[in-house]
């Protein structure tokens, strides 16, 4: 194997180890000789590791003193920071952050989809909402998450934005991991397939307005109901469905 190659082995366990929990933000990860040691590689090989997540600021070397985890709110790796996201342990304000940005995101692609969504897509768009319903009568959730990511990924495409499908793109893993989440408890299926009527609907009338404030308000239910449902029971995890 190149050692390239195994930096970015490296690199990656100690990375799966900080978002497990093992390092906490603030903490003091091992030195080269216990990673190298560890890994079984030399201590150049550890260091180029290290450098790799301390220029995507996941860690800050202080002189003297060691390589210290940074909270993630510093990280400046988007791929990082989705891991953590998706495979991090009761990370409450990521569940909520990632809301936020869906809520900027989706609000604004929906407003751009009314005006230029067509009648097939709109056909399809309601035929996404009738399999919402059916795999919520069957209790099915999985069928539910995919009717649902499918709805959403329907609109975003409809906006017609290039940029809006990129910036979205990396969000589809975590996306589906914490709606299948979030989509286990009753409650929330059914708030989510009445703000999905609402949507659909308002993006029939082509009216721009009617369908950002029917996305908000959906945004703002599933923010409503990650708190309510998932938060409040300590789960920590879900932040995405609906």
């Amino acid at each position: 194997m190149a050692r390239k190659s195994l930096v970015g082995v490296v690199a990656d366990e100690l990375l799966d180890r900080i978002i497990a929990g093992e390092f906490p933000p603030g903490s003091a990860v091992p030195g080269e000789l216990e990673l190298s040691a560890r890994h079984e590689v030399s201590r150049m090989t550890v260091r180029e590791a290290m450098k790799t997540l301390e220029a995507q600021q996941i860690l800050s070397v202080e002189r003297g003193r060691g390589t210290f985890v940074n909270p993630l709110s510093r990280w400046a790796s988007l791929e990082a920071v989705l891991r953590a996201a998706s495979e991090g342990k009761n990370d409450a304000a990521a569940a909520v952050q990632l809301i936020e940005l869906r809520r900027m995101l989706e609000s604004g692609a929906c407003e751009l989809a009314a005006a230029r969504i067509n009648d097939s897509e709109l056909k399809t768009l309601y035929g996404e909402l009738e399999a919402m319903r059916a795999a919520h009568e069957k209790h099915d959730v999985a069928a539910f998450v995919a009717a649902d990511l499918a709805f959403h990924d329907l609109i975003l495409r409809a906006a017609g934005n290039v940029f809006v499908a990129v910036l979205f793109a990396p969000l589809h893993r975590v996306l589906e991991r914490r709606r299948t989440q979030t989509s286990e408890v009753r409650e929330i299926q059914a708030h989510a397939i009445g703000h999905h009527q609402k949507i659909a609907d308002a993006l029939s009338t082509r009216d721009p307005h009617r369908a950002r404030d029917a996305m908000d308000a959906h945004m703002q239910q599933t923010l409503d109901d990650l708190k309510a449902y998932v938060l409040a029971g300590g789960g920590g995890g879900g932040g995405g469905g609906g």
